[in-house]
């Protein structure tokens, strides 16, 4: 029997990001899939408090040599490698200077986030898809963990939706409780329309005056996981999801079962959206 194949996409992940309870839960997710025997993929940003040296990250050239476009600026793109630790799982890293080489991950040092937020998300998440492109493997399932990932399920049924490594991808985002999934409108709306997305494909994300990175996910993707204690699972824009699978909040010692059983429920190829 062929293994299913996973792709994790995700804006944090202990020890590379450290101090938050999401990061501290999301180690331990890729573990439970490879355990079942899942082959993986996993993708986050190289933010600036990821330490080269005591991580043992070395850039990947093959995958390297990228340039990203962002509102018509091009971004180089670098890909680095490492272990995840007491695993043989390999994480890759995606790597920018004017990106991610600041010291701080979300916010500055006076806890304000980053104006170019917007812009780190969709250098990210175009960055992601064309990485695995590169790789020239088709995933099964894709988990896009948090705010930072968000625009993965659009861009993967509108601008990318006839590329054919993706077309048997079931799409999972897990939405946690954080300030960063609210943007300003202007911005976000403005960057996050690449190869040449109109306005309307944008709109599942617009909320109030601004953006909820969380709602145009939840709009895009096959299924939800819930993964904050203190999510509210009844929240308004969890309505755009209508019949959609949701997976609750589960302790770490429920995550295991929980996880696999909710997968195993899946439908391998998604509906088009």
């Amino acid at each position: 029997m062929e293994k299913k194949r996973m792709l994790i996409i995700a804006s944090e992940i202990e020890p590379y990001t450290e101090g938050t309870l999401i990061s501290e839960i999301f180690a331990k997710i890729p573990k439970i899939f490879h355990d079942d025997g899942y082959e993986l993929r996993i993708l986050m940003p190289r933010y600036g408090v990821v330490n080269e040296r005591r991580h043992r990250l070395h850039e990947v050239v093959r995958l390297s040599g990228m340039n990203i476009i962002v509102d018509d600026d091009d971004y180089p793109l670098l890909i680095k490698v490492a272990s995840l630790p007491n695993s043989r799982l390999q994480v890759y890293f995606l790597d920018n200077e004017d990106f991610f080489k600041r010291k701080f991950v979300f916010d500055d040092e006076n806890g304000v986030p980053f104006e170019d937020n917007p812009d780190r998300a969709v250098f990210f998440c175009k960055g992601a898809i064309e990485t695995v492109k590169k790789f020239g493997w088709s995933p099964d399932f894709i988990i896009c963990q948090g705010w930072l990932s968000s625009l993965i399920p659009l861009y993967l049924r509108t601008a990318y939706r006839t590329e054919p490594i993706f077309a048997n991808a079931s799409i999972v985002y897990l939405a946690y409780d954080t300030p960063h999934e609210r943007i300003p409108g202007d911005r976000f709306f403005q960057k996050s329309a690449i190869n040449n997305l109109a306005l309307e494909d944008l709109a599942a994300f617009r909320d109030e005056d601004g953006a909820s990175m969380h709602k145009g996910a939840a709009a895009y993707a096959d299924a939800i996981i819930l993964g904050s204690e203190t999510f509210d699972p009844n929240v308004e824009y969890l309505s755009v999801a209508q019949e959609k699978p949701v997976l609750s909040w589960k302790a770490p010692d429920e995550m295991q079962s929980a996880y696999l059983d909710f997968f195993r429920s899946l439908k391998e190829v998604p509906e088009t959206v």
